[in-house]
């Protein structure tokens, strides 16, 4: 049941209220006419919570712009939306249409840093993030006093001679809720073994990003991947004003994990609503392993990633050469949960 402006509804009261749901609830599927962007397959969604994301189907599902009661939670690059046509692929090009949003998916068979591996020249990480989506569907459907916002929609990762990789993703949302659940199946649908890397960009921005921000997480460790995060690491879990020519400070995290085998990172700014804004990122450890941390604090490139992955993003290259490069075999699935719940005092 819904708990919407004060009160708890059943489906039969707020129905009294309203003509039709999409007044306070739903998604609208549209596309973006100009620029980079034009030709883009996008949805809309909004809860009725407040809470408000657009997901891009031509984009591999991915989640752009999210707000919550008005406040900006999300980060967009200077690039803004870009078509996956101008996708530059080989070495640092994916940054040229690397708009960030909520969520960028890193993979599926490589991702990181642009590397040379048995022969292959990849770039920085995949290309996932820039294939469109197949069986796009949209359910909006009462389940008893529940309304259930879910779309769903398969990205493929092919190639003749090589892999033949499905990504089925689902995002889902209720109605007065005030979290997002992605769940992603990942299909091998070839006949040979083929390496599986993944990695959930998931990026937070001004005005839900300042000074007043703090990264908390559940216990664990955390190291600097490199001498730059070494000189942070007694601050990584704190941000400052943006800083010019500010160097990207990337942080490794091993998190706790409760029973269930889940944990999570969480974001809090105590100057923003009634009583602070939060968001927590939660997702299964013995499916995402790692959390890797992405402090930018540059001008113009302000912004805080959180990124659950299947290693570190260092390239399928140096995976490969430490002995930690994992498969998905011929006919194997493997499923993967995602969870960003706001918070509020």
């Amino acid at each position: 049941m819904p708990f919407l402006y004060g009160e708890y509804l059943t489906k039969h009261e707020l129905m009294k209220k309203i003509g039709d749901i999409s007044q306070i609830a739903g998604a609208k599927q549209y596309e973006l006419t100009s620029g980079k962007a034009k030709g883009v397959q996008a949805i809309e969604i909004k809860n009725g919570s407040g809470l408000n994301f657009t997901v891009l189907a031509d984009r591999g599902m991915d989640i752009a712009s999210a707000e919550y009661k008005g406040v900006n939670i999300s980060f967009i690059s200077k690039t803004g939306i870009v078509s996956p046509m101008f996708f530059e692929e080989q070495g640092t090009g994916f940054l040229r249409s690397f708009s960030c949003g909520l969520l960028t998916t890193c993979g599926l068979t490589y991702m990181g840093a642009p590397c040379e591996d048995q022969g292959d020249k990849l770039g920085l990480h995949g290309r996932i993030s820039n294939t469109p989506a197949t069986d796009i569907s949209i359910y909006q459907e009462w389940e008893e006093d529940d309304f259930v916002i879910r779309v769903r929609g398969k990205i493929s990762e092919t190639k003749v001679f090589g892999e033949n990789i499905v990504l089925t993703r689902e995002i889902t949302t209720k109605l007065g809720d005030n979290t997002i659940c992605i769940k992603d199946k990942i299909e091998n649908c070839g006949f040979n073994s083929q390496p599986l890397m993944l990695l959930y960009h998931c990026n937070f921005g001004y005005p839900f990003v300042t000074k007043e921000t703090v990264l908390t997480t559940g216990g664990g460790t955390v190291r600097g991947r490199d001498e730059e995060a070494e000189k942070g690491i007694a601050s990584y879990n704190c941000f400052n004003e943006p800083t010019h020519n500010y160097k990207e400070q990337v942080f490794y995290h091993d998190l706790n994990k409760n029973n269930e085998e889940e944990c999570f990172a969480a974001l809090f700014n105590k100057n923003l609503g009634t009583d602070g804004l939060g968001i927590k990122l939660s997702f299964n450890k013995s499916e995402l392993p790692y959390l890797i941390e992405w402090k930018q604090m540059g001008e113009g490139d302000y912004v805080v990633g959180l990124e659950p992955a299947t290693w570190y993003p260092e390239g399928r290259a140096e995976a490969r050469k430490r002995g930690e490069l994992t498969y998905i075999s011929p006919g194997e699935k493997k499923e993967f949960n995602l969870k960003f719940t706001i918070l509020e005092k």
